[in-house]
């Protein structure tokens, strides 16, 4: 070993050192705000600050892009966090699930994460107080919204806390790469993001609809002439060689997540409303809503129509905008939709994604 390298390692090893200091030394913080908060029975995770942070310290500019250094906060942030006792977060399952891992990137894995069937279900976990949290998918960026996760936040009284953003790679996976591949199973819609890569690498085979990648995944553990379109992580669970990464047929293809819980999350500066209503039955009526929001100065980023279900023919519009309820330009915004609209309801404000 040459001086150079060794005195190289040397340096690490202190640097090293003085890192375990330091966030040590940081945990003891995090700890007394945790031992505060318990005090006022406040909620310890806090979307807006938790951005707050990873915003300052992404700032920096180094070897270290951004990505990496958000990955590496996130885990602080959760170890952190949790060591008076995890936090319970219900994700739509099984394990391995891209829900899952939208919910390991927001919540790091020092937290305590719980499987769930259906998004109901997920909610139901939340409103009985087994666990603090929730993650449910919403949209992609291909594929449109998820219809079920936007009817049933119009019925319940929790609040959307946060969003996440996960960029999605579809991988190949196999029990045993030299078999014949007879069958590929996947969830519809990542059978659909994939379909230009199948019909072009396996044209003949059988596409099977299960109810998640994960799914497909624990399927192929057990077959030996069938594929799964799944994630890495799904492979690594379900012990599956990766014939393939990145299959989807378009690089741009992102799923948004919602985190739900009891808390209103405060302002963060960068932050995001998601409001539902319903127009009154008369000519104009929707011209005139959707001027409330040119009037206040509001930017819309998405509008969307759903059957209220409740009376044939009525339908219930979806906005995301930006902005905070507590931003005086919104406040005002809500309060003439209210006059204006037969139903109004904010789903919850939270920190841009």
């Amino acid at each position: 070993m040459s001086l150079k390298l060794q005195r190289t390692r040397q340096s690490i090893d202190k640097v090293d050192k003085e890192i375990v200091k330091l966030i040590n030394k940081r945990a003891k913080l995090a700890l007394d705000i945790v031992k505060s908060k318990n005090k006022t029975n406040a909620v310890v995770y806090a979307p807006s600050r938790e951005k707050e942070v990873l915003n300052n310290i992404t700032v920096a500019k180094g070897a270290l892009g951004e990505e990496s250094l958000r990955n590496i906060y996130t885990e602080i942030i959760s170890a952190c966090r949790n060591l008076e006792s995890p936090t319970k977060v219900a994700f739509l399952g099984p394990w391995a699930t891209f829900t899952h891992q939208a919910a390991i990137r927001n919540f790091g894995t020092s937290s305590c994460f719980i499987p769930a069937t259906t998004p109901q279900e997920v909610l139901l976990e939340i409103e009985s107080g087994r666990v603090d949290f929730g993650v449910v998918p919403v949209e992609n960026s291909n594929e449109g919204s998820v219809n079920v996760t936007l009817d049933m936040l119009v019925e319940t009284e929790l609040k959307i806390c946060a969003e996440i953003s996960l960029k999605i790679e579809q991988c190949f996976l196999v029990k045993d790469p030299k078999a014949k591949i007879l069958r590929v199973y996947s969830h519809p819609h990542a059978l659909a993001q994939c379909r230009d890569w199948i019909t072009k690498n396996y044209p003949d085979v059988e596409m099977v609809s299960v109810s998640s990648t994960a799914e497909a995944a624990k399927k192929v553990a057990k077959e030996d002439f069938a594929a799964a379109i799944a994630s890495e992580v799904a492979a690594k669970i379900y012990d599956l060689y990766i014939l393939q990464k990145g299959i989807q047929d378009s690089r741009e293809n992102f799923t948004r997540f919602f985190v739900i819980g009891k808390i209103l999350t405060k302002p963060s500066g960068k932050d995001k409303t998601s409001l539902v209503f319903i127009v009154k039955d008369k000519v104009g009526s929707l011209y005139e809503v959707l001027g409330v929001f040119n009037k206040n100065n509001v930017n819309l980023t998405k509008i969307e129509s759903r059957p209220t279900k409740k009376k044939a023919w009525e339908y219930m519009f979806f906005v995301d905008f930006k902005g905070h309820v507590e931003d005086k330009n919104i406040a005002t915004t809500i309060e003439s939709l209210r006059r204006k609209s037969i139903f109004v309801k904010s789903l919850g404000s939270y920190p841009r994604a």
